[in-house]
């Protein structure tokens, strides 16, 4: 197995492929790097050095009993980028993952960065607040979410892994996607797991957002019904000024599996 040393001296997987410039996919939640394998051979084939990783808690990677929040997360994606010595970089962030590419920026800037995509991914904000009225998350939806993994956490991550992959009421994957998902939620850890919620529930990327000064990317499907388009992708693509915003008509949330060749048809172009 290969790690590196995190940010609170835990062991993070990591995996690469190819040689090139380097491309960083980071995956979103309960999943692992290994769900980004539709998008994997492809950019390998185009000529890009591919590093997925998995978060702490999750997958392979060590599961310590604290660090689960984004300042940490990005601590962890400065100590891959370090140890690997990337460079040039391309940093893609589905869903969760998008929060650390947005903290990552808003804490170490951009000088190891070519590039950043935000992939379904919940910046800037899902929480609705006082300032934040255009957010996609109750205080209600948050506390049903981690009541619910707790108490039934098969029942719950079935239901919403099927919901995970489904547009306008119809599920846009075969079975076998849907219980490799939900194999790979089996791994993770369920403090780890149940902090991550609050996390990318909670956590305001508004001002990390407003530091991204390179490139970006903003894909997102418009049948989105885990982040919807309208609180996410929408908002962060008119925040990051010259942005690119493809919107892939009807992809559900989990699009790179789903409209696997028009997600990887969008990220060659970008790249």
């Amino acid at each position: 197995m290969t790690t590196i040393t995190g940010a609170t001296g835990n062991e993070i997987h990591y995996e690469t492929a190819g040689a090139g410039r380097p491309v960083v996919l980071i995956h979103g939640w309960p999943l692992n790097g290994d769900s980004w394998e539709p998008q994997r051979r492809p950019l390998v084939d185009a000529g890009f050095q591919v590093v997925t990783y998995d978060r702490r808690g999750f997958g392979q990677s060590a599961k310590p009993g604290s660090g689960y929040d984004y300042d940490t997360f990005a601590q962890d994606l400065d100590a891959l980028l370090t140890a690997l010595d990337l460079r040039d970089v391309t940093l893609v962030g589905f869903s969760m993952g998008g929060g650390e590419v947005a903290r990552y920026v808003g804490r170490y800037g951009t000088d190891r960065l070519r590039s950043v995509v935000f992939a379904a991914a919940v910046p800037p904000y899902l929480l609705k607040t006082d300032d934040n009225p255009d957010g996609g998350l109750g205080e209600d939806d948050v506390t049903g979410m981690k009541d619910g993994l707790a108490k039934d956490r098969e029942g719950f991550l079935q239901d919403f892994l099927t919901t995970f992959f489904t547009a306008d009421g119809t599920v846009a994957v075969g079975e076998e996607v849907v219980q490799t998902a939900l194999a790979q939620a089996a791994q993770a850890d369920l403090d780890a797991a149940l902090a991550c919620i609050d996390q990318f529930s909670r956590t305001d990327f508004r001002r990390d957002l407003e530091a991204v000064d390179v490139p970006t990317l903003v894909i997102h499907g418009d049948a989105d019904a885990i982040v919807p388009f309208e609180v996410s992708g929408k908002r962060t693509a008119a925040t990051v000024e010259g942005s690119k915003l493809t919107v892939i008509a009807g992809g559900p949330h989990g699009l790179n599996a789903s409209h696997t060749d028009r997600f990887n048809e969008a990220l060659l172009a970008f790249l």
